[in-house]
């Protein structure tokens, strides 16, 4: 029987099956050393092995597992996003609504606009229609040209006009007046023709006038007056 090599540790174990029987020597104390040991293997191989999945936390007497912490935690911010996502989504309906009025406003005051423009230019043509139908209705007419009379030009007037009432003389009934002439002094008698038709009809100290058979006179004064 060939021969068998048992470790110490094999030995020992043998020797804890075996217990502490008497009739077996011991001299070198294996057996305590062995029972010992065994008792204080014996605690640490009953103590239980805590598992990764197993692990969980206790706070006020309660256990949380970590489905349960992740879960809380993504209701939460499930819960945050959608009260920031309702607020913002108030805040664009109510400006959305701001600008749907005043777009609203605006295309009341194009409407209003366009129909005052419409308004304006419907009187515009209608003015424009009077104007045109007052152009056709008023006839030219040629310009009437006043028949300008011309002074009637008596002949001698122009001549007898630069004569000088000097005086008169009376000889008996008869009276006689000195006219100058500009070149000459001319006697002319009452009643007498001075020039032409021009007739000697009245004569006084400060006066002679001389009538024309056509209705025309000329008052002489006497220079001595003035």
């Amino acid at each position: 029987m060939p021969p068998r090599q048992i470790s110490p540790q094999s030995f020992d174990d043998i020797l804890s099956e075996l217990g502490d029987d008497p009739a077996i020597p011991d001299p070198h104390g294996i057996r305590k050393m062995s029972s010992a040991s065994g008792v204080d293997k014996a605690p640490q191989s009953k103590a239980p092995k805590p598992s990764l999945p197993a692990k969980s936390f206790e706070l006020k007497s309660l256990t949380f597992s970590p489905f349960w912490i992740f879960g809380v935690l993504f209701l939460l911010c499930a819960g945050g996003f959608f009260f920031y996502f309702d607020a913002n989504k108030s805040g664009a309906e109510i400006e959305i609504h701001a600008l749907q009025n005043q777009l609203l406003a605006l295309k009341e005051d194009f409407e209003f606009s366009q129909s005052e423009w419409q308004s304006e230019r419907e009187d515009l043509y209608d003015s424009i229609e009077e104007i045109e139908v007052s152009v056709h209705s008023i006839e030219v007419k040629p310009p009437i040209q006043a028949t300008q009379i011309k002074p009637l030009v008596i002949p001698h007037e122009a001549e007898l006009r630069r004569w000088r009432y000097l005086g008169l003389s009376r000889m008996g009934s008869s009276e006689q007046a000195f006219f100058h002439t500009g070149k000459s002094t001319r006697t002319v008698g009452k009643d007498d023709l001075a020039l032409g038709e021009w007739r000697l009809t009245q004569v006084a100290k400060e006066l002679a006038i001389l009538t024309h058979p056509k209705g025309k006179s000329i008052t002489f004064k006497s220079t001595q007056s003035e």
